[in-house]
């Protein structure tokens, strides 16, 4: 994880990047909300291929378990010994590879997403053309023939890199609001 990686059970009011803020309308600001905004149109239009193709070959992508406490404890509610997601870029290379062939069955037939992203805050890193970002995020998802429409919100940490191709994502810590998941997998990305 980054320098500003939270402590075991810390909750995400505790993430509070380092580097100076990026100011909301600058070029900076404007160029990453686009990668954001892009990354979200390529995974609901299922253009995996191209999605992969802005993730970083050094990339680590988790989404540590929620849990509810309360008393002392109740804001040290991110569990990340226990993980939704744990991969790096190969990985999710394979988990791409495996959609394309029709066998994962999780996804046959496929959803059908819409991914909301808000709330886009930007710091520098210490390390040049490298940026903290934080954003929220809410996924829409439609399955077969179901008219209801299941969803999850969640408060992203990202690190981002620049690159001759663009922006590259680094870092990606997804952290769900809900402790009991209202989705019947999570076959698709965050």
């Amino acid at each position: 994880m980054t320098s500003t990686a939270l402590a075991e059970g810390a909750s995400l009011a505790s993430w509070l990047p380092e580097g100076r803020r990026v100011s909301f309308g600058s070029e900076i600001h404007g160029r990453i909300v686009d990668a954001l905004f892009d990354e979200a149109s390529l995974l609901d239009s299922r253009r995996f291929a191209e999605w992969i193709s802005m993730l970083a070959p050094d990339l680590r992508y988790t989404a540590p378990i929620r849990v509810t406490r309360t008393g002392a404890h109740r804001d040290r509610d991110v569990m990340r010994t226990m993980m939704h997601f744990n991969e790096d870029r190969p990985s999710i290379v394979q988990r791409v590879g495996r959609l394309d062939k029709n066998c994962a069955w999780a996804e046959d037939p496929p959803s059908r997403t819409r991914r909301f992203v808000s709330n886009v805050r930007v710091f520098e890193c210490a390390t040049p053309g490298e940026y903290e970002v934080g954003s929220y995020l809410l996924v829409k998802r439609s399955r077969s023939d179901n008219p209801k429409c299941e969803e999850v919100t969640a408060d992203r940490h990202d690190r981002w890199r620049w690159t001759e191709s663009g922006y590259q994502l680094v870092l990606r810590e997804i952290i769900v609001d809900q402790s009991v998941l209202s989705m019947s997998n999570f076959a698709i990305f965050l």
